[in-house]
């Protein structure tokens, strides 16, 4: 490296590695990180922010040794306890009247995580991008719930996307169309890591332009530094904004509230994460904890194998995070500035391709909601299930389209003439990309009267068809299943040989 900017990535001798395997492992990341370094030539921007989003890389690396090594670093089951009443309170305990003051959308900005591609329902490029309802994408519907709200309380509520290098120059370019709305999106992205090999403990990338599978975006836990390295957060508190809510950018019930914003102002909360109910659709969401006292959220990852069906009780953890966050943005600035806010790494398992084999490789990650136990009169607030309705697969996408739900202002509402929680619909794997399911379900069915719909196999649905109750749909290798137009299929089941039985 030249001498301009030059900031090679350094162990501190703070730390004690509990084995001479984690040291070597250390000083081998160290080594190749500041090769990687030097592969940037001729231009020492690109360079400095290379090496400083290297350095936070290796900050996380060698604590992930540490732990790895660690005997103490397991969670006691026995010192988890429920938390009390105010640590998580019920959102129909909040007053009304705290949805009365508007004025206090002048310290909120909303931010939706984008970093996401649509690969997993069969897209290509952001996930934002995907058609959801009546023509809108995810963007364009989180776009008119802020336009709405400010055209309404003539208020000025900036959107801010955090995408990742996957997701980035797409979503520059798509948000061009919104120039004319009344609203200001700002768009950053969050670090670019280096893969690391599962045998070696060595980076994947030995360049800095070598292939994208060879980097990874490192969880929304990187919210805080990306904000911070992007000048976002500075600029926020500039404007006097304090509030940022967060959610995930496919969470279509992730809409403003002012009884959470006005409850958070007034009881001096730096941080709130919304919970709901869980079924048993969701007993691997992670929930908010008391352990020693603190408030801490407990992801799935984190619990003992002998304990997992206990964790997986709905009765005993009886919500789960939403990823619907509030945090207060200079609580977030003193936490970096200390260096305080510590999350749980998760070391997420991947596969690349390489000369033809599959090579077996790490990201090590980490999630914004387990920053909670850092912040002062951090709670959580159990909310209506309408709040959390995130669109993951085509299975999602169906409920989503169907005539459950109306859109308004850019929100999606239930139909009130719905009764009881929504639907379990389970779509096979012949529907798993959004092209296959369109071709197979060309028209939504009517699902008002749905509780539960499985579909498996080489299954048609035709025109205004109506679901009710229960229905199971199998189709058997080899063979095809066409529902006809106009059917109303109630309570049964139907196989490959067209045969209808009662259920």
């Amino acid at each position: 490296m030249s001498t301009t900017g030059k900031k090679h990535i350094k162990t501190q001798s703070t730390y004690a590695f509990e084995s001479n395997t984690s040291n070597v492992a250390a000083s081998q990341m160290r080594n190749a990180l500041n090769k990687l370094a030097d592969s940037v030539k001729d231009d020492d921007d690109k360079r400095f922010k290379f090496e400083n989003e290297l350095d936070s890389f290796f900050t996380l690396f060698r604590r992930y040794l540490i732990e790895k090594s660690s005997k103490d670093n397991t969670l006691d089951w026995d010192r988890i306890k429920s938390p009390g009443s105010e640590e998580v309170l019920r959102y129909e305990t909040i007053s009304d009247s705290k949805a009365e003051d508007v004025s206090t959308l002048s310290k909120l900005a909303v931010l939706k995580l984008n970093g996401g591609l649509g690969t997993s329902m069969g897209c290509v490029g952001p996930k934002s991008v995907i058609e959801v309802r009546d023509g809108n994408s995810f963007l364009d519907l989180s776009v008119r719930q802020i336009e709405s709200l400010n055209r309404k309380y003539d208020s000025d509520v900036p959107l801010l996307l955090m995408n990742s290098f996957n997701t980035d120059k797409d979503t520059e370019h798509l948000i061009k169309k919104y120039s004319a709305n009344r609203i200001r999106i700002r768009s950053f992205n969050q670090s670019k890591y280096p893969r690391v090999f599962k045998d070696s403990l060595l980076p994947v990338p030995t360049d800095y332009n070598d292939p994208l599978d060879c980097w990874y975006p490192p969880g929304h836990g990187d919210l805080f530094e990306s904000l911070l390295s992007s000048g976002e957060l500075d600029a926020l508190i500039a404007q006097g904004r304090e509030i940022l809510f967060v959610s995930n950018g496919d969470n279509l019930g992730a809409t403003v509230d002012l009884k959470i914003l006005n409850h958070m102002i007034e009881t001096n909360a730096e941080y709130i994460m919304e919970l709901t109910d869980k079924t048993r659709a969701d007993v691997k969401g992670g929930t908010l904890i008391n352990y020693d006292g603190q408030v801490r959220l407990l992801e799935v990852a984190q619990v003992p194998k002998e304990h997992i069906d206990e964790f997986k009780n709905i009765r005993k953890f009886t919500n789960f995070n939403t990823n619907n966050l509030w945090i207060n943005l200079r609580a977030v600035k003193r936490l970096l500035e200390q260096g305080s806010i510590e999350m749980e790494i998760i070391p997420n398992q991947k596969t690349i391709s390489r000369g033809g084999h599959d090579i077996n490789v790490l990201q090590l990650e980490t999630a914004c909601g387990s920053a909670i136990r850092h912040f002062n009169g951090a709670h959580g607030v159990v909310v209506p299930r309408s709040r959390f309705l995130p669109v993951k697969t085509c299975s999602d996408l169906l409920m989503v389209k169907s005539d459950l739900f109306y859109l308004q202002h850019g929100a999606l509402k239930l139909d009130p003439s719905r009764f009881g929680p929504n639907p379990l619909i389970k779509l096979g794997s012949h529907f798993k990309k959004v092209s296959n399911f369109s071709e197979r379900i060309p028209h939504i069915p009517k699902i008002i009267e749905l509780d539960h719909l499985t579909i498996t196999g080489n299954v048609f649905l035709g025109k205004d068809i109506t679901l009710k109750g229960t229905v199971i749909i199998v189709c058997s290798d080899g063979q095809k299943i066409d529902i006809p137009n106009g059917s109303v299929l109630e309570n049964v089941v139907i196989t490959g040989n067209l045969q209808i039985l009662e259920h």
